[in-house]
């Protein structure tokens, strides 16, 4: 299941809540318990799995962001 942010309307504090994509839950506020909550578009984090190499850089060599 994927892990969505919800920002609460009434105080701000963001949670973040394991759901079922496309779920139409009701989810309350831990901080305020207000069911006042609003989805937020969030970046997805991507792991590398494997052998990583030592030299920092693109598995082609020909990435252009290598540090």
């Amino acid at each position: 299941m994927p892990i969505f942010e919800y920002q609460c309307k009434k105080c701000g504090h963001v949670t973040e809540v394991l759901d079922k994509a496309g779920t139409k839950g009701t989810h309350r506020c831990a901080t305020c318990g207000s069911s006042q909550m609003v989805k937020l578009f969030s970046a997805f984090g991507v792991g590398k799995s494997g052998a990583s190499s030592s030299s920092g850089s693109c598995p082609t060599g020909t990435c252009s962001l290598t540090p």
